[in-house]
């Protein structure tokens, strides 16, 4: 009983709530994961991934996007049952909820994603474009929240016209948000940078990120950290702040809404001073 009337209740609405005037928004990356390529499992341990959720908020983070299986595209990574994942989350999403942003569940599991709304998450975030589950889109469209689409393939392909790739499977998917009835407004679209792509393919997306407003939708870029930067700059996961920050700028210049980022203070920053350089500027 309990359970329904969660669902009951209004949900988010538009996705444009969750979104700044004047700059992108940054959402912030909390991995409850033993392997996660960016961090290495540092925050697997629940109150240490409560503590950086709460120094995230602190650091300016709009949105917080939670996951708890790793989606790290090099392989490696062990699958994880739904059960496992709701265990991971379970000491730690509740509390995320209560710092006051809204909270983004990172995953591709209709039953994760349906555990983690009940408990107060207002996002999805579907890095296989809501087309792995089939369930996953109509449960978007029963509790009305927004949704985020990724570009994904199993492997990278360097002989493809990769934004040709990438436009077709975000078309698709956003085919099938429409037709479980998630409104466009409740809609926004990742090209998965990293994902699916050799490191130049990755580029050559960032270089072109300006030809996905044909999809008129929202975009949420994810660039922090990635392997990109290491061929570009030589560099562990943790020396590429710099290179994230470079690609996270070109982004916002190509009308990104979205910045996924896991170093939230120096995105924020990044963000603050773009805007206002633009605004200064009268750029068109």
């Amino acid at each position: 009983m309990a359970q329904t009337a969660t669902r009951e209740r209004p949900r988010s609405g538009p996705l444009g709530r969750f979104l700044r005037a004047g700059r992108p928004a940054v959402m912030g990356i909390l991995n409850v994961t033993p392997d996660s390529f960016s961090d290495g499992g540092r925050f697997f341990d629940p109150a240490t991934a409560i503590r950086h959720a709460e120094a995230m908020a602190a650091e300016g983070a709009d949105i917080l996007d939670i996951g708890a299986e790793s989606t790290r595209p090099y392989g490696g990574q062990k699958p994880v049952t739904a059960q496992d994942e709701i265990a991971r989350l379970a000491p730690v999403l509740p509390e995320v909820v209560k710092l006051g942003l809204p909270v983004s569940i990172d995953t591709i599991k209709a039953d994760v994603a349906r555990w983690a709304l009940d408990q107060g998450a207002a996002i999805l975030n579907d890095v296989w474009g809501l087309q792995k589950d089939a369930a996953m889109a109509p449960l978007a469209a029963e509790y009305g929240v927004p949704v985020i689409v990724m570009h994904n393939r199993e492997a990278a392909d360097p002989s493809i016209d990769i934004m040709a790739d990438v436009l077709a499977f975000l078309g698709r998917s956003v085919t099938i948000a429409e037709q479980a009835g998630i409104a466009r407004d409740r809609i926004a679209v990742d090209p998965g940078i990293g994902f699916g792509k050799t490191p130049e393919q990755s580029i050559e997306t960032l270089g072109k990120l300006d030809r996905l407003k044909a999809l008129g939708l929202p975009v949420l870029v994810g660039a922090s950290r990635k392997r990109f930067i290491d061929t570009v700059s030589p560099s562990t996961t943790d020396e590429r702040i710099g290179g994230s920050l470079a690609a996270h700028v070109v982004a916002a210049e190509a009308g990104a809404a979205i910045i996924r980022a896991h170093d939230v203070a120096e995105t924020v920053q990044a963000m603050k001073v773009w805007a206002a350089i633009r605004a200064r500027g009268g750029a068109s």
